[in-house]
């Protein structure tokens, strides 16, 4: 009798291991998904990573799409969270005016984007990094010195004396009314389409490689401030000095749904993002790009280097 006992514990201690080693399903787990570009793709294992260290049931979507794309996963439920950033708030929550100058201040950005994404569609939006992933331009070295433009205003001059300039940059980047349009109002020059090369997704990777190859006569590129791979590709990047951009903090978005869930997804994300500043997003940016590192790994890495995980 006692034998039959210990082979139905041990059948069932087996069954428990075998359960608990299978793939978690979406009605018991969070999906992560992010963004098609390369901070994307370390922001989502980052998240994804420190969530289950903790014993939380993670699906990854990495590389869901571009922002319409995974914004409109999150907002149908095939996500449950992925990491947007603070400036993008007037164009993805709708029938909301916020104020103008909201998103050039960091505390009132977020206070404002979090309020109206949760009052209009029940996201929760954490706490933001404190880096800042803005918009800008980035041309050849080579160019930048021979014609002496360190800076978007000196762009502007070189751009508006005729000289040869084409762009290689994302349809979002034409569309939006922070991308070009604002760096064409604040600088005062206007780009003809011949002078622009547009890619559908918004990696920065793709753009900054066609600039540096010269890829049908391009000689400047879309970019970002946390770009890692300017150097390598002997790019520079332009001096924006504040009068374009507005302020994109990268934070995690998630669905009420899933944090009443899983109430620890705060404490356990917010103090990593609290580490993630400018200069270190882009020697992560640049471990991918440059290195041909997974974005997992370089994630896994940096939250060991942290202490976040063991």
């Amino acid at each position: 009798m006692a034998g039959r006992w210990r082979k139905q514990r041990s059948a069932a201690l087996a069954a428990v291991m075998w359960l608990a080693s299978q793939p978690a399903t979406a009605a018991d787990a969070i999906v992560v998904g992010s963004k098609i570009d390369t901070e994307g793709a370390l922001l989502c294992p980052l998240v994804s990573i420190a969530l289950k260290a903790h014993g939380i049931p993670v699906i990854e979507k990495c590389g869901t799409g571009a922002t319409q794309v995974v914004r409109k996963a999150l907002l149908a439920g095939e996500i449950d969270a992925y990491p947007e950033y603070t400036g993008n708030a007037p164009y993805l929550i709708k029938n909301v005016r916020f104020a103008p100058g909201t998103f050039r201040d960091p505390l009132r950005g977020h206070a404002a984007g979090a309020a109206a994404d949760l009052q209009q569609n029940g996201i929760v939006w954490l706490q933001p990094a404190p880096a800042n992933v803005t918009y800008g331009f980035a041309i050849p070295a080579r160019l930048a010195a021979a014609e002496r433009i360190a800076t978007l205003a000196q762009l502007a001059a070189y751009i508006n004396a005729g000289k040869p300039f084409k762009a290689v940059v994302s349809q979002e980047f034409v569309d939006r009314a922070d991308g070009l349009k604002a760096f064409e109002h604040a600088y005062g020059f206007q780009l003809k389409p011949s002078q622009l090369i547009i890619l559908p997704g918004g990696n920065t990777a793709q753009t900054e490689s066609a600039a540096a190859r010269g890829t049908s006569g391009a000689n400047a590129a879309m970019s970002y401030s946390t770009d890692g791979q300017l150097s390598a590709l002997g790019l520079v990047s332009l001096c924006d000095g504040g009068a374009a951009a507005d302020i994109y903090q990268p934070l995690l978005t998630i669905r009420s749904a899933a944090l009443k869930k899983y109430p620890a997804v705060p404490a356990i994300v917010d103090p990593v993002f609290a580490t993630l500043d400018t200069a270190t997003l882009s020697r992560l940016n640049a471990q991918i790009v440059v290195g041909g590192l997974p974005g997992a790994q370089v994630a896994e890495q940096y939250l060991r280097q942290k202490g976040f995980i063991k």
